[in-house]
């Protein structure tokens, strides 16, 4: 690929797209971009569009947010003034035969994408990468705990829904800070993976029985599990940490019931 010749379109994210947005400048191709916040003076080699049609406007290449898209199908733009929808129309303003790289895509995205003739690129799937940003993941989640909590992780009793990629992390780390880890997954050999790393192994469906008296429910599954029935189970000072959302790591104290 000649980068000289290359057009690539950054759209949406948040200030890690500016340091992306670096990287891709720096092979000598035109990098257009909007939707993620924008530092004052600028980035060299970038533009900054008015709105994520004329980013898209013949381009090669288009990166995407690591969370990809949202339940009612925009980018991931927390900082940004209007919600990034990929529709067709903007899409079909690509080159063709462009290559569209993000975390995941959703049926909509997909759709546009097959019609139009454009590779979608999924990383959200990618073991490898997964690990390789897993330690940043965690350090983002323990800075959510303490920021969030007046109990210390250590001698806290914490339920990690999700024994991936990244739930084998989290409970490694939790563990190391000696908390009281238990652990909900469908898959056994997740169960006895937790079980050797030395926390509590419990089945999905017995949530029920361990969310009384719990202090902190981190959720790593990329569904929902958790409903209103089992939040009524938590104490009231209980933290719930989601870092399976499409939308990115959420957090939030409980609501009184």
């Amino acid at each position: 690929m000649n980068w000289n010749e290359t057009t690539i379109a950054i759209v949406g994210g948040d200030r890690r797209e500016q340091e992306i947005a670096r990287c891709a400048a720096a092979t000598g191709a035109q990098v257009r971009a909007y939707g993620f916040p924008w530092p004052q003076g600028g980035i060299d080699g970038v533009t900054h569009t008015a709105n994520a049609a004329q980013a898209l406007a013949g381009a090669d290449i288009a990166l995407f947010p690591i969370p990809g898209i949202t339940a009612d199908g925009a980018l991931f733009a927390p900082q940004c003034p209007d919600k990034i929808i990929p529709t067709r129309e903007m899409l079909a303003a690509m080159r063709p035969s462009a290559h569209i790289i993000l975390g995941w895509a959703d049926a909509n995205l997909k759709l546009h994408t097959e019609a139009l003739g454009i590779r979608v690129h999924e990383y959200e799937w990618d073991k490898d990468l997964m690990l390789l940003r897993g330690p940043a993941i965690v350090e983002g989640m323990l800075k959510v705990l303490i920021e969030n909590t007046d109990i210390t992780i250590h001698k806290s009793r914490v339920c990690l829904a999700g024994q991936g990629s990244i739930g084998s992390l989290v409970t490694q780390t939790l563990r190391g800070l000696g908390a009281e880890v238990h652990v909900a997954a469908r898959n056994p050999v997740q169960r006895a993976a937790a079980y050797a790393a030395g926390a509590e192994p419990h089945e999905l469906g017995d949530l029920h029985k361990v969310f009384p008296g719990t202090d902190i429910v981190i959720a790593s599954v990329p569904a929902r599990i958790i409903g209103a029935d089992l939040l009524e189970l938590l104490p009231k000072h209980a933290l719930l940490v989601d870092l399976a959302r499409p939308r990115a790591a959420s957090t939030g104290r409980l609501p009184k019931l």
